[in-house]
């Protein structure tokens, strides 16, 4: 029975890979389609093709492929120098930003839409940044907060829902820090606050101390909660991806496909909430990924054309390949690491 559910999981996170790459490169495709750029193929997957289709109409190959790590939108011009009127790199500056943006902005949108149906259906978990009360370890308090403040901001930076508060807790609170809090109607600053430390993996965080009051489930208070669930998320992944460059977290912190899925069955049997709250965090994630300036990601390209939009004349056609050849295969070798590492971490 447990092979059985293990299995399941393991489809569910596929069919969620595969879902997750498909509105990504279906906003390549949708934009490329309204600019009337030449598309050549719209493929799940990469490696060799395991079914393909050609419509009649428009000429485009749809097609699946072996290995669902990923998929593209093929455009005339997009990588070469075409004859066709309609490639890629005849069509100006801001439609081709617009079609190179557009993958990672529909995972964020769509991540968002879904934080929001989550957000409503949860109606108990609208955790406010208002000291309820204080638990039997609490240390906070004796640095001088008090129940019924309402904490703003952790070293000065703003706090408006619980996730926010308790992730700069979690993550600054490895030191005393620097409180702003709201207080009989004034601003206070409480100086090097204190909170109880745990360590998980020889990584240190902080941990709240303290309950807090939760707020009337409102459409005013879902959509703040909606807002701010997300952008709190888009943040998340920017401070991890710099703890990981300054060393904060190793690279056993990483996690590839093999790793994803594990957290995924993980989260599956916690409970659809858990599963469908791991995808948005996943479809935010790839987006924001998706558009860091390095070559062979998106935001490689989008990189390349700032550089033409500044010039007023692209680079040449060679070296852009070039360099996002390097690219992919720099990404390859490391997406080949990660998935070792996780294998090796599984057994």
């Amino acid at each position: 029975m447990a092979l059985l559910t293990n299995i399941l999981h393991i489809i569910l996170a596929i069919l969620l890979f595969g879902f997750l790459i498909f509105i990504h490169e279906g906003g390549h495709f949708l934009f490329a389609r309204l600019f009337k750029v030449t598309v050549n193929e719209f493929a799940i997957g990469m490696g060799p093709k395991i079914f393909s289709k050609t419509s009649e109409k428009s000429g485009i190959t749809y097609s699946f492929r072996a290995l669902p790590i990923g998929g593209f939108v093929s455009m005339a011009g997009e990588d070469d120098d075409s004859d066709d009127p309609n490639s890629f790199r005849k069509k100006p500056v801001w439609q081709r930003l617009i079609i190179t943006v557009a993958g990672a902005a529909v995972n964020i949108i769509a991540g968002a839409l879904v934080m929001t149906i989550l957000v409503c259906s949860s109606p108990d978990n609208l955790g406010s940044t208002v000291v309820h009360s204080f638990t039997e370890e609490a240390v906070s308090n004796e640095q001088g907060l008090m129940e019924n403040d309402r904490i703003t901001a952790v070293n000065g930076k703003k706090v408006h829902i619980l996730d926010e508060l308790a992730y700069e807790i979690m993550r600054q609170g490895i030191e005393p820090v620097d409180l702003t809090v709201l207080r009989d109607g004034k601003t206070v600053i409480l100086e090097n606050v204190e909170f109880p430390q745990i360590a998980q993996s020889g990584i240190a965080f902080g941990t709240n101390d303290f309950y807090v009051w939760g707020e009337r489930p409102t459409l005013a208070n879902f959509a703040k909660h909606s807002f701010f669930k997300t952008t709190h998320t888009v943040s998340m992944i920017w401070e991890s991806l710099y703890d990981l460059i300054s060393g904060r977290y190793g690279v056993e912190a990483v996690s590839g496909p093999v790793g994803v899925t594990q957290a995924l069955s993980e989260a599956a049997d916690t409970g659809a909430y858990s599963f469908t709250y791991l995808a948005v965090v996943i479809s935010i994630n790839l987006g924001v990924m998706n558009l860091l300036p390095l070559p062979a990601l998106d935001g490689g390209r989008i990189v390349f054309l700032l550089i033409e939009a500044v010039r007023r004349k692209p680079l040449k056609t060679e070296i852009e390949a070039y360099i996002n050849f390097v690219g992919l295969v720099l990404l390859m070798m490391l997406m080949l690491f990660i998935c070792v590492k996780d294998v090796i971490t599984l057994f």
